[in-house]
């Protein structure tokens, strides 16, 4: 190592403890390196500086203009005279120079920070100014806004807004135009000591040096953008999915999220051969800032344009126009970050990564001087049968020359290095230590200690390594970051929705590092031998060049001679290091592994591509060699020759069979990926040879009764989702936003939008059929209406949709009453943007027709996407509002079932638990022996795709399978060694299952295959074989394809339909879900499941050929979803699921090791070698591998013989108990705590089935099967089976088991989850975790489409809900360019969120469907609802029996005759139904009834008679109403802004008050021109009243009061639609306290406002003093008229007095009396009507009907007048009923009382019968809802009648009500004991004189007045029970008392105000002389003296 060094060894031993301390850390379970080296070796090692400045000064004074001319000469504008113009100072004189101003206290206002400006006259020194960090961009080079505002830091001087202007200021004195992005540099920031110190540099230069590349490039005559080739390539999918076989499992790596280290689609271009990588400005040149701190200043690029647009950039010529125009098919366009991007290639054939030929015509990097080109060795794969990989990572690559086809190169490292040094600007900018990102140096260290410990079989994983470097960088700033952190907390809280980084970093290792003040840094000519030091501990596994290393181009060569020549036959990466004195370090990593190197070069291909090249190696015939080769069984001869003596039996056609011979041999992809066989291929598979049916169709003997299916029923947790979306529907109208408008929609229309599967969509057809939505919405009235009916409504997304939406949107704008929803199922499945759209049109459809314009300005069409996936939907751009999201709820808490449901939910996680309990065999396991046998021939055929392998081997393995299984093969031929034992017992399960049920019930057996080529393959191969079998009658084989429709055989056609009780002749199954309890292996193919639900007997899910190079979350756990399960609630934990156990099914036997074998496979296809019967541990796998002949017998050996073969060690290696956190790399002797599938702790048994199926000539014995199952139900305990779930997807499928008939293998089994069977790869990672303890996939990159917005982001918490997982995905993810999500980028916004679009998300298979169409059925209920109201429908009361003859008025008569009117008497008796609990009103001529009325509660309008009445055109509504009619109605008016309103003090005076009353009017600007002010904007005078002559046909005369309390949003105040449109004036009577909220809820309403006094006054007072100031302002109107001539008796004398219930109104058709019927009128046209009565001025209140369904059906004779009470709806003439006043301290009554002294006074009452008010029920708020409390508020009691009074005088708990309630609810409810008399006794009434006061509904009041003149029934010879005196006034005398005659003994009640008014009103009236008193008689209302209580006495009649 020599002298080399700065820092020397300080021992000579020293070296020693070095190399051990080194091998220790790399056999601990962290990746990153003790700090051992800086701590104990290294000392400080200054890098090489030239004249104070970096490297990169000089590349930074280059000029940024865009064009290759010559700069434009810049002519500075001259200096004002005598300014200072020395350089480094600003024109007032002071200096900006940083090393001047670095200690100055410097004034830097709020959001300003310090920059560094660049001058070219003072190259070694910086400016110093202050720039407004809005104009800057952030750390992605984003988010700047266009202009410039700064300070100078010199002499003060503020607010320049131009930098030309403040170049000037600074004297930069510059010869080209002053650009903030050329001079604007570096960030400045104080570091410890507090100096002001140069920082990062800022980064502006995101896309210009690209933009410069390419068009460099293109000068020189390469690819231009009109040359572009036809089909460019496709986005690099190896960078975005670093999709890796075998990743590691460290407890380090564990930790390691799936990392993409990008923050923007920065496009790596190949242009004619160039690489111009983004990533390739390369290393970023390091700016010390502090010993080991090097500073970034090479940012990530920026996507975007350049921010002001030169002259030379057009939107056409962008740069992301030339680098991602790549068109981009579906999701698999996969680009990396912000760092590579897609890639143009000349020949469009593969991706970026994929061949090096690029290099060949160019120079690697134009930002490096050229270097030496190297030379690819030819026949480099036919050698080495390996394709190298190199991965590109600190400086430019060499130029590759010669055959570059056989290299691949990758810049998914370089990307990970970059943007790991991209610091957030959070971090950068942070307090006075700096926060630096890991040098270049560490990170090369780091990669060589991750790449040591990775296993043989691992493939490297990016995510991993920056997560090393996350954790690195974390501890080593530890104490930095967690100071920010605590004074950051507060603010990203709001920011950053409540995610933020852990104070405690999960998963940091302690002992990372030291504080950043004592670590030293590591030095660049310390790497090499550091790294060589790390990688000699693995052996030759890791090889690093380094210190003889000059050049990376030297060090390639030194890798392809030693590849060649078979030196690194045992290396899996060959590490290359260049360290130069005064140059950056440079370096990168080749894999020389085969494992390694397959599996990365198939993760670069895209999904589609890697479905298009295994197409390709199928039509080309390049699988034909591998398909011959697993044809041959070795010395068991060849499986076509097997098969064709078997078909011989079963009298095969030999043409049939050759013909299928040569198609089997002759794999042909005539199909594309996508269309997949035609129909008559599959009906030639399927139906050709299929023998007619036998009696296994017809109905057995002895049916099985275990089946049943039913549709149509909702779960409970389901329905409590679909009103949880409803409440989420109902937040959106409910909010201020007006986004809708429920309230004026009356029906529901939908469009279901599915993926282009028809399964899919027949399966959605099905559902919504069945469901019932149709019926309810009225679409169908037939009950079971055809299901082309329901087809109606679900769409296909593809080519079809455009004309179905264009039609719902052309739907939507004619019929603006209907909501349409647009429910977007499987919503992760299509998210490509329309820009980068396939160019089939299939993807990017979704973009083009929910996202646009069209679709989002509609105000009646909402969206609800509807995925188990939403991570994809859920980004920083995302159009969803984080508060329109739904998640499926949990419906277990703590083990408590919070739905009661009768299942229990059974996906992904429980399948990731049932791996850890070691109780039972996991239902998710992977298959070590077909494992073994797929890894033998990957190296066998190194050219062929491993799908392809893997395929072939797997129907293979199912073939030889159904060989053994069918007993048509002779047993000398040992089949079972050529198969796998789970493949094995997937066979045997199926046919037995047949055999075991007595109606032929199965089990579904999926077997899934991506590649529509290889399905199609499998499926005819499989198909042949089952036909030579002679098994058509046995199980169906089924190819799934997206693109058509399913067929089957006829033979189980009509057995489903037997199953179903189908009679249709023409009936043919068209989902999968129909397939319940079918035998049948489904070939699942496409490249993502298309959201097809799959029956509840599947039994097993074979997904052993997926894909392990995409791993994304969504990817992988939609392929999980496909097992997930509904089992029953109350069965075992699924963890141990019991009787669903392989043993109590009778399956095949169940090994613990699933056949692992523990030797290579040979080349010639034999099986591995059975070179040892005992247990030995296999150091690659792990695993105990059983030798074949113990895993498998031939069909005769009886099942003791292989029980009696297990030995005692090897079950003691089964029950170990298993640890699934051990390290993954232990030596072999810890094998047996591996979590591997070897741990299964089962007996291996062979079943009854078993022994008879493979020997039918000896079947087990009696005894054997007793033994058999004694044995079974010793290890495993047998519970009764269990009812089978319900269909998953909704509530489609739900066939039960309705008692234990274990015949029936399928009824046992739907208490089981599927067994899901995966790749080891993905096993592994699936089943490991991270720190936080989620299994590693949640971790993963969520989605293809999008990115992680920084590698500095937080692991996902274990304690995460699934709304704090949508905000972790929407702060930490952003979508790529070819995101649809992409374009909603709004600059200065994050919350652009479309208000009508919600997200429903949920497990796979747990019901959403069903869900989201109950919602609907919901939502339809609720807008009929909405549009429905209760009315009050209760008969009048009091009607007497006997009609009267009298006719006064013709049944059509239009208005009353006053002549006529006079003539009829007054009803006294009170009709209306809400008055059924007061006293009758004494009438002569009234009758009783003898039952009389039963006494009611005081909550009794709560609980009348209501009837649901739809709403006509004209009602009045609440606050919740928004139409758009309404809006300038309600306040949005364009001339007024919103709440613009005056107060206005109205002073009046009146005697009753005995004071000046000040009321307030609130009147809005719109409104003002109702009133009459002294002058504009002056003191109110009076309220304008138009004259009796003026008549408009659009005008309402009078003025419209509504007293309302406390129904501020319930009060149907908007009379917009009640009026017609008509002009009028309508005033809210309102209470000062109620004021501010009613203002807030109806801003454009005239609002009065009572008197303080009158807060807690009732109804009375309001309606006394709206008639006193009507009255007041009827004689100012007068005077007001008089005074400008008009006569004063013109002016209008009529108010309405209107209830706040009122909502629509009637009228009786007087056209068709003779048959009367009701008809909704306006409120317009009824007081219109009223308002043109004839002598109305001779009327004194005119009041409607109110309205009941009863109406006027079955009167005999209509009187359309009458006199007598009116309610609610009054006309009041304020100037005839001037001396008639409301009693203003009434509760209850108030009307009754004034209506009955109005007559008596004279006035004529006429109520018009034609018209009728409906009240709406308003359970809230309203006059009546007063409560009696008492005073002491703390103590909660109930006060019952009795304590309303007290004794005077006496200790009494006082009320805190007012006097006069408490003195109306006693009488009402205790007056039977005050007056018992007149208990139920008509005949004798309670006389009241003046006033009219409820006694209660058992008393009878006759009302008297004791005015002069006035009118009163006559008392002749009538017996009073009782005297009721209430404030008598002096009219009341002793000689009008003397007039009546009482009954002895009645009882007399004297109310007055206080006691002596009391005493003077009994001596006044002579009260003595007939009444006796006692002193206890005398009582007060509970009241305290300050509340003014009320007194009476009581008295017996002598």
């Amino acid at each position: 190592m020599g002298n080399s060094y700065a820092g020397q060894l300080r021992s000579a031993r020293f070296e020693e403890v070095l190399h051990n301390s080194i091998e220790a850390s790399l056999r601990s379970n962290t990746v990153v390196p003790r700090p051992v080296f800086s701590q104990l070796y290294l000392e400080t090692e200054q890098l090489f500086m030239q004249d104070g400045r970096t490297f990169n000064d000089d590349e930074e004074d280059e000029d940024g203009s865009e064009s290759n001319s010559p700069p434009i000469p810049y002519q500075m504008k001259p200096p004002p005279e005598g300014c200072c113009t020395t350089d480094g100072f600003c024109q007032a004189g002071k200096d900006l120079r940083l090393s001047s101003l670095a200690s100055e206290n410097l004034d830097v206002p709020p959001g300003f920070m310090p920059v560094g400006v660049k001058s070219p006259s003072l190259p070694d020194n910086l400016l110093v100014c202050a720039v407004d960090r809005r104009f800057l961009p952030d750390e992605r080079g984003r988010n700047a806004l266009l202009g410039f505002s700064g300070n100078c830091l010199g002499c003060g001087e503020k607010g320049f807004r131009y930098f030309t202007e403040f170049s000037n200021h600074i004297n930069l004195k510059l010869s080209t135009q002053p650009k903030k992005q050329k001079h604007l540099k570096y960030h400045l920031y104080r570091n410890n000591q507090g100096m002001l110190v140069k920082g990062t540099p800022i980064c502006w230069r995101g896309n210009d040096v690209r933009i410069r590349q390419i068009r460099a490039s293109l000068s020189e005559g390469h690819l231009t953008l009109d040359e572009r080739p036809s089909n460019p390539a496709l986005a690099n999918p190896a960078l975005a999915n670093p999709a890796l076989a075998h990743p590691s499992h460290t407890a380090g790596s564990a930790t390691g999220s799936h990392v993409e280290p990008q923050t923007a689609d920065a496009p790596t271009t190949l242009i004619n051969g160039n690489h111009t990588a983004a990533s390739s400005i390369a290393q970023p040149p390091l700016s010390q800032s502090g010993p080991g701190r090097p500073s970034v200043t090479g940012p990530p690029t920026n996507a975007g344009p350049p921010k002001k647009r030169h002259k030379g950039w057009s939107p056409d010529s962008s740069a992301n126009t030339l680098t991602e125009s790549a068109g981009k098919s579906a999701q698999s366009s996969l680009s990396l970050s912000a760092l590579s991007v897609t890639s143009v290639i000349t020949n469009g054939a593969r991706s970026e990564t994929t061949a090096v030929q690029s290099s060949s015509r160019g120079s690697a990097s134009q930002l490096s001087p050229p270097e030496v080109s190297v030379t690819v060795p030819d026949q480099l794969l036919h050698t080495c049968r390996l394709q190298p990989v190199i991965f590109k990572g600190h400086g430019p690559l060499p130029q590759l020359t010669g055959n570059t086809n056989d290299v691949l190169i990758s810049s998914l490292l370089q990307s990970c290095y970059l943007s790991s040094q991209t610091l957030p600007r959070v971090y950068q900018h942070y307090g006075p230590s700096p926060i630096q990102p890991l040098s270049a140096e560490m990170q090369i260290l780091l990669t060589v200690y991750y790449l040591v410990q990775l296993g043989t079989e691992q493939v490297p994983l990016i995510e991993d390594l920056e997560q090393i470097f996350m954790r690195s960088w974390r501890e080593s700033h530890l104490s930095e970051i967690r100071q920010f952190q605590q004074s950051q907390t507060q603010g990203a809280q709001g920011r950053h929705y409540g995610i933020e980084v852990p104070a405690s970093l999960p998963g940091l290792p302690q002992h990372l590092s030291l504080p950043p003040q004592s670590q030293q840094p590591l030095t660049p000519s310390q790497l090499p031998w550091l790294a060589q030091l790390a990688a000699s501990s693995c052996g030759e596994g890791v090889v690093v060049l380094g210190e003889d290393v000059k050049s990376l181009a030297q060090g390639l060569l030194q890798m392809f001679s030693r590849l060649v020549d078979g030196r690194l036959e045992n290396t899996n990466y060959v590490v290359i290091i260049v360290t130069s004195p005064g140059q950056e370090t440079q370096s990168c990593v080749v894999v020389t592994g085969k494992h390694q190197c397959r599996a990365l070069a198939e993760s670069m291909f895209s999904p589609n591509e890697g479905l298009k090249e295994i197409s390709h190696q199928l039509h080309t015939g390049a699988a034909q060699e591998l398909i011959h080769f697993c044809n041959s069984l070795g010395q068991d001869g060849n499986m076509d020759f097997l098969l064709d003596s078997a078909s011989v039996e079963h009298e095969a056609s030999p043409s049939s069979s050759s013909q299928a011979l040569a198609e089997e041999k002759t794999p042909k992809a005539t199909n594309s990926p996508k269309d997949g066989p035609s129909p008559k291929d599959l009906q030639t598979s399927s139906l050709k040879d299929t023998p007619s049916p036998k009696e296994t169709a017809s109905s057995p003997k002895t049916p099985c009764l275990e089946y049943r299916v039913e549709w149509r029923e909702v779960r409970p947790i389901q329905l409590a989702v679909a009103r949880k979306l409803l409440s989420h529907v109902c937040a959106i109208a409910d909010s201020s936003t007006q986004n809708l408008d429920l309230g004026s929609f009356n029906r529901v229309s939908f469009l279901i939008l599915v993926p282009p599967s028809e399964v899919s969509f027949r399966q959605t057809v099905l559902h919504l059929w069945s469901s019932g939505v149709l019926q309810e919405l009225g679409s169908s009235e037939q009950e079971f209406a055809s299901q082309r009916e329901a087809e109606r409504y679900v769409v296909k997304m593809d080519q079809s949709a455009q004309s179905r939406i264009d039609k719902l949107l052309q739907e939507a704008q004619s019929n603006s009453y209907t909501l349409y929803i647009l429910v977007h199922d499987h919503a992760h499945w299509d998210i490509s943007s329309t820009f980068y759209s396939s160019t089939d049109g299939s993807l990017g459809l979704v973009d083009r027709l929910l996202n646009s314009r069209q679709v989002k300005d509609a105000t009646n069409i909402l969206i609800l996407h509807v995925t188990s996936f939403p991570f994809a939907l859920q980004t920083q751009c995302t159009r969803i509002s984080p508060y329109n999201e739904i998640h499926w709820p949990s419906a277990f808490s703590n083990d408590v079932d919070l739905y009661h449901e009768r299942t229990r939910y059974f996906g992904v996680s429980e399948l990731l638990e049932s791996t850890r309990s070691g109780s039972s065999l996991p239902l998710m396991r992977y298959d070590s022996s077909f494992e073994s046998m797929t890894s033998t021939l990957e190296e066998r055929f190194p050219k062929l795709h491993s799908a392809v392998i893997r395929t072939t081997v797997l129907v293979q393995q199912y073939c030889v399978a159904l060989m053994a299984a069918s007993g048509k093969i002779s047993s000398s031929h040992n089949l079972h060694k050529h198969t796998s034992v789970e493949t094995m017992e997937i066979v045997q399960s199926l046919l037995t299952a047949v055999q075991q049920c007595p109606t032929r019930h199965g089990h579904m057996v999926l077997l899934r295959i991506p590649s529509l080529a290889l399905a199609a393959w499998a499926h005819r191969r499989l198909s042949r074989v089952r036909r030579q079998l002679g098994m058509e009658d046995s199980f169906e084989i089924i190819l799934g394809n997206p693109s058509q429709a399913l067929t089957i055989g006829q033979t189980f056609t009509d057995q489903i339909k037997i199953w179903l009780k189908i009679q249709d002749a023409e009936w043919v199954p068209h989902t999968y879900l129909e397939l319940e309890a079918l035998p049948c292996i489904l070939i699942l193919s496409g490249a993502e499941p298309l959201g097809e639900s799959l029956p509840r007997s599947l039994k097993y899910c074979d997904l052993r050929v997926i894909s392990c190079s995409y791993l994304q979350r969504t990817t992988l756990e939609q392929e999980l979803g496909l097992a997930a399960y509904l089992v029953k609630a109350e069965s075992r934990p699924p963890h141990d699921p019991g009787p669903g156990s392989d043993l109590i099914e009778s399956d095949p036997e169940k090994l613990s090791s699933t056949d692992n074998e523990e030797e290579e496979g040979q080349e010639n296809g034999d099986s591995p070698s059975q070179s040892s019967q005992s247990v030995q541990p296999c150091p690659d796998s792990k695993t105990v591998d059983p030798p074949p002949s113990r895993i498998t017998t031939s069909p005769n050996v009886p099942k003791e013989t292989l029980d009696n073969l297990q030995s005692p060690s090897k079950a003691q290696v089964q029950l170990q108990p298993q640890t699934s956190s051990q390290s993954y790399f232990q030596t072999t002797s810890n094998f047996q705590s591996q979590p591997q599938v070897q741990g299964y702790p089962h007996v291996q048994l062979i079943s009854q089935q078993q022994a008879q199926l493979q020997g039918q000539s000896q079947p087990a014995s009696q005894t054997n099967i007793q033994s058999y199952n004694q044995t079974a139900t010793q290890q495993q305990p047998v519970s009764q089976p269990q009812n089978p779930s319900k269909s998953a997807s909704s509530d489609s499928s739900s066939p039960r088991a309705s008692s234990p008939n274990l015949s029936c293998s399928w009824a046992r089994g739907l208490s089981r989850p599927p067994s899901v069977l995966l790749p080891r790869a993905l096993y592994d990672i699936i089943t490991a975790s991270d720190s936080s303890g989620l299994p590693r996939c949640t971790s993963f990159l969520p989605h293809i489409s999008v990115a992680w917005a920084s590698s500095f982001r937080p692991l996902l918490s274990k304690m995460m809900t699934c709304t704090e997982q949508s905000l972790y995905y929407r702060q930490w993810t952003v979508p790529r360019s070819y995101h649809m999500d992409n374009s909603n980028r709004t600059e200065g916004r994050t919350d652009n969120f479309h208000p009508r679009r919600l997200l429903l998300s949920g497990p796979p298979q747990v019901g959403k469907t069903g869900a989201y169409l109950h919602f609907l059925g919901l939502l339809s209920r609720m807008l009929i609802r909405l549009m429905e109201v209760d009315i009050y429908d209760d008969e009048d009361i009091h009607c007497t029996a006997e009609a009267e003859g009298v006719q006064y008025h013709p049944p059509n008569a239009p208005w009353p005759n006053t002549e006529v009117m006079k003539t009829m008497p007054f009803v006294y008796t009170v009709h209306d139904p809400k008055y059924d609990d007061i006293s009758i009103v004494y009438c002569p001529g009234f009758k009783p009834r003898v039952d009389g009325n039963p006494v009611r509660q005081e909550d009794v309008y709560l609980r009348r008679r209501t009837s649901r009445i739809k709403l006509s055109k004209y009602a009045a509504y609440n606050t919740y109403h928004h139409c758009e009619q309404c809006h300038q109605y309600l306040g949005f008016n364009p001339r007024y802004q919103m709440y613009e309103s005056t107060l206005h003090a109205f002073t009046f005076t009146h005697l009753l008050l005995g004071e000046d009353i000040q009321l307030y009017f609130i009147i809005p600007k719109s409104k003002e021109h109702y009133f009459s002010f002294s002058q504009p904007g002056g003191q109110l005078e009076s309220m304008r009243l138009p004259l009796t002559s003026d008549w408009s046909p659009d005008c309402i005369k009078s003025p419209i009061f509504t007293p309302t309390t406390g129904r501020h949003e319930h009060g149907l105040f908007n009379l917009y639609h009640a009026m017609d449109g008509a002009s009028h004036l309508h005033i809210l009577v309102v209470k000062e306290y109620e004021m501010a909220v009613y203002k807030k809820y109806w801003p454009n309403h005239i609002m009065l406002v009572l008197p303080t006094v009158f807060n807690g006054a009732g109804i009375g007072a309001a309606h006394f003093l709206i008639k006193e100031l009507s009255y007041h302002n009827l004689e100012l109107e007068r005077s007001r008229r008089v005074e400008g001539g008009s006569p004063s008796v013109d002016v209008w004398p009529f108010i309405i007095l209107a209830d706040d219930s009122c909502v629509m109104w009637n009228a009786v058709d007087n056209d068709k009396l003779s048959c009367p019927a009701e008809r909704a009128v306006s409120l317009k046209q009824v007081l219109q009507h009223m308002e043109a009565c004839p002598d109305l001025a001779q009327y004194g209140l005119c009041g409607i009907r109110k309205w009941n369904s009863r109406g006027v059906t079955g009167v005999k004779q209509w009187e359309p007048f009458s006199r007598g009470h009116v309610h609610d709806f009054l006309l009041l003439n304020v100037d005839r009923s001037q001396n008639v006043q409301y009693d203003q301290n009434r509760f209850t009554c108030h009307d009754v009382d004034f209506t009955l002294r109005l007559h008596s006074a004279g006035l004529l009452v006429c109520r018009f019968n034609n018209f009728s008010v409906m009240k709406k029920q308003i359970a809230i708020g309203g006059y009546r809802a007063f409560i009696i409390k008492t005073k002491m508020t703390d103590v909660s009691t109930s006060v019952g009648p009795s304590q309303y009074i007290c004794a005077p005088d006496s200790k009494h708990l006082f009320l805190a009500s007012p006097a006069q309630l408490l003195l109306e609810k006693y009488l009402q409810h205790t007056s039977q004991k005050l007056f018992p008399l007149s208990t139920k006794n008509y005949t004798h009434p309670v006389l009241s004189v003046d006033c009219y006061l409820n006694l209660g509904p058992e008393v009878t009041v006759c009302f008297v007045s004791s005015r002069p003149h006035c009118i009163n029934i006559s008392t002749a010879g009538l017996l009073f029970s009782g005297l009721l005196l209430c404030f008598p006034d002096t009219f009341v005398t002793s000689g009008f008392l003397k007039k009546f005659t009482f009954l002895k003994g009645a009882t007399l009640c004297v109310i007055s105000a206080d006691r002596s008014s009391l005493r003077q009103t009994v001596g006044r009236l002579e009260l003595e002389e007939q009444w006796r008193f006692r002193l206890s008689d005398e009582f007060q209302t509970a009241n305290a003296k300050e509340d003014r209580p009320l007194f009476f006495l009581t008295g017996k009649h002598i």
